[in-house]
C-alpha cells in the first residue's frame, strides 16, 4: 500500500464542520438492575428449572388446598373400604375403564357367581355392568371354567349382617321412606346359611347353597337361577320393613330380634351413605377416593397432601432457624477468625461428630412417643446449622479483606455493620441456594425416619409420607396403587427441588454455571 504525507493534502480538500454534523454520546434509557431481578432474569433463562418450580409450586398448592377441600380426614377410616382402588368422578360419568375404581379378575365359576349374585339381589354391581367373558381351561382330563370381568372394589362387599336397636332399625326405615332407597333386604333363614366356617357369617349369602370339601358351591333350581333363602314373614311385630314391599302383608321378614335389637342386612353402598349423611352429617356424601384407600382404610388423597403439607413445614421451619443460627455462628467465626474461629469450629466439629440417628432415637427414648414432631424438630435444630454455618464462615473468608470492607472500617463502621450490611449480603446468593436444597433434605429425612419406624406421625390428624410408603410395602404387588402415589410425590419433590436448587445456584452465580454440587 503506497504511503501518503498528510502534510501534501491542498488546504482546498477540508470544509468546516458545524456544530450539527458533531456526534455525542447519546444518554441510555435502560434503568438499572438490581442483584436479585438479575438472578431472576438468569433462572428465568433455564428452562428446566422453571418447569421445576412450577411443578414444586403445583406440590405446594395440593398440600395446602387438597386437606381443605377433602370430605375426608387423616383419622377417618372404614374397614368395609381398605383396599379400595382409586375412583374419579369424571371416569364414572364417562363410563371408562379407567380409573373406575375397578380391577381385572379371573376367578373360578364358584367365586364369580359370588360377585354376580350381588349385582342380582341389589342392583349394585360387584361385576361391573354384570358384563363377563368364560373360558374354559384343561389340565390333562381336568377343565376348570374361569371368568373374566372387572370387579368393582366399591360394591365388593355387597350385603352384610348389623346388630342394631329398635330405634336405630327405625331410623333406617325411616331413612328409606323419605328417600326410597332401599338400605335393609330381606333376613337369610339361619338354618339355611352356609355350613363352611368361612361362609357362615357372610350376609352375602342369600341364595341356596351346599358345602362340598369345606367350600361353598351355589345350588341351583332346576331352572338354573339362584334359589333366595329369605326368611318367610311371620307377622311378628318389628320384623318387616315397610319399604319395596308390595301390598299390606310383607312377603319376608327383614330383622330378626337378637340381644341387642335386630340382626338386619344391609347392603353397605347404600348404609354407608345413609350413615354419614343421615346420621353423622359430617359432610360425606358418598365413598369415592380419588387415590384409593390404605390397608386402615383411610383415604390416601388425604393423607398424602396432610403428610406432605406437615413436611414442608417441618421443612421451612427447620430450615428457617438453621438459617438464622448457622449465619450468626458463621459470621462470627468467619469475621474474627484467630482463636475464636479455632474454638467454634471445634464446637461445631464435636456436634456434628454424633450421629443424627442416636440424636434422634436419644430423644425419643426421653421424650416419650407423645412428642415424635418435638423430637424431630430438636434433633434437625442440635446438628442442622452447622452446615450454613460452614457456608456461611467461608464467605466471610472471602469478602471480609475486600476494598469496600476496609473503607467501611476505616470509615468507622462498627464490626455489626459490616458483617450483616457490607460482608453478610454479598453472601446471600449461595446461602439461599443452600437453603432451598437444605429443604428437600429435610423432607427426605424425615420421610425416612417415619419410613423405617423410628419416628411414627401417624397420631390424630397428623400422618407422614413415610409413613405411608412403609404400611403399603407389604401390599407392593396386590394393590399397587397405595404405594404408587406416595412414591410419586416424593420422586417428583426430590427431582424438583434438586433441579430448583441448580437453576438457583446457576443464577446468583453464573461462575458456577454447570458445576456439580
Amino acid at each position: 500500500m503506497e504511503n501518503k504525507n498528510y502534510n501534501d493534502i491542498p488546504k482546498e480538500m477540508f470544509e468546516f464542520a458545524s456544530v450539527g454534523d458533531l456526534k455525542h454520546d447519546q444518554k441510555l434509557d435502560t434503568k438499572p438492575i438490581g442483584y436479585f431481578k438479575d438472578a431472576f432474569l438468569r433462572f428465568r433463562k433455564n428452562k428446566g428449572s422453571v418447569f421445576a418450580a412450577i411443578i414444586i409450586g403445583l406440590l405446594v398448592l395440593y398440600a395446602i388446598i387438597a386437606p381443605l377441600v377433602s370430605q375426608f380426614t387423616v383419622s377417618y377410616n372404614d374397614v368395609y373400604f381398605r383396599y379400595t382402588l382409586p375412583k374419579s368422578p369424571i371416569s364414572e360419568a364417562l363410563g371408562l375403564d379407567f380409573w373406575d375404581g375397578c380391577e381385572e379378575k379371573e376367578l373360578t365359576q364358584e367365586m364369580f357367581y359370588y360377585y354376580y349374585a350381588m349385582g342380582e339381589e341389589t342392583g349394585h354391581n360387584a361385576v361391573k355392568n354384570q358384563t363377563y367373558s368364560r373360558y374354559i381351561k384343561k389340565d390333562g382330563l381336568k377343565a376348570t371354567t374361569y371368568y373374566r370381568f372387572r370387579l368393582d372394589s366399591y360394591h365388593s362387599n355387597g350385603v352384610v349382617f348389623k346388630n342394631v336397636t329398635a330405634d336405630e332399625y327405625a331410623n333406617i326405615q325411616k331413612y328409606q321412606d323419605e328417600t326410597g332407597v332401599q338400605v335393609i333386604y330381606p333376613i337369610t333363614e339361619k338354618s339355611k346359611r352356609p355350613t363352611s366356617a368361612q361362609d357362615s357369617t357372610n350376609a352375602n349369602y342369600w341364595f341356596k347353597t351346599y358345602t362340598e370339601n369345606g367350600k361353598t358351591y351355589v345350588d341351583f333350581d332346576d331352572e338354573g337361577n339362584f334359589e333366595n333363602i329369605y326368611r318367610r314373614y311371620t307377622g311378628r311385630d318389628g320384623y318387616t320393613s315397610t319399604v319395596r314391599v308390595e301390598g299390606d302383608t310383607p312377603e319376608y321378614d327383614y330383622a330378626l330380634a337378637n340381644q341387642t335389637g335386630y340382626e338386619i342386612r344391609v347392603n353397605y353402598y347404600e348404609y354407608y351413605i345413609y350413615y354419614h349423611t343421615y346420621v353423622l352429617n359430617d359432610g360425606i356424601s358418598e365413598p369415592m377416593f380419588l387415590f384409593g384407600t390404605t390397608n386402615y382404610g383411610q383415604d390416601i388423597f388425604t393423607c398424602l397432601a396432610s403428610g406432605a403439607r406437615f413436611s414442608f413445614f417441618l421443612a421451612i421451619v427447620v430450615t428457617l432457624v438453621n438459617f438464622t443460627v448457622g449465619a450468626i455462628y458463621g459470621a462470627i467465626e468467619g469475621y474474627y477468625g484467630g482463636k475464636t474461629d479455632l474454638i467454634m469450629e471445634r464446637i461445631s466439629d464435636l456436634l456434628s461428630a454424633v450421629p443424627f440417628m442416636i440424636v434422634i432415637t436419644l430423644l425419643k427414648l426421653h421424650m416419650g412417643s407423645a412428642s415424635n414432631v418435638w423430637a424431630l424438630l430438636i434433633a434437625f435444630f442440635v446438628t442442622g446449622w452447622i452446615g450454613m454455618a460452614n457456608s456461611v464462615r467461608m464467605q466471610f473468608y472471602r469478602f471480609k479483606n475486600q476494598e469496600y470492607v476496609l473503607a467501611a472500617r476505616t470509615l468507622g463502621a462498627s464490626d455489626r455493620r459490616i458483617m450483616f450490611k457490607h460482608i453478610f449480603p454479598n453472601s446471600l446468593g449461595t446461602l439461599i441456594t443452600s437453603s432451598i436444597l437444605a429443604i428437600p433434605s429435610v423432607i427426605f429425612s424425615e420421610s425416612s425416619l417415619s419410613y423405617l419406624g423410628i419416628i411414627n406421625l401417624s397420631t390424630g390428624n397428623i400422618t407422614s409420607i413415610g409413613t405411608l410408603l412403609s404400611s403399603a410395602q407389604p401390599y407392593l404387588t396386590t394393590y399397587p396403587h397405595m404405594i404408587l402415589f406416595p412414591a410419586i410425590f416424593i420422586s417428583l419433590l426430590m427431582l424438583s427441588f434438586n433441579l430448583f436448587g441448580n437453576g438457583l445456584r446457576d443464577a446468583f452465580n453464573p461462575s458456577l454455571r454447570g458445576a456439580e454440587d
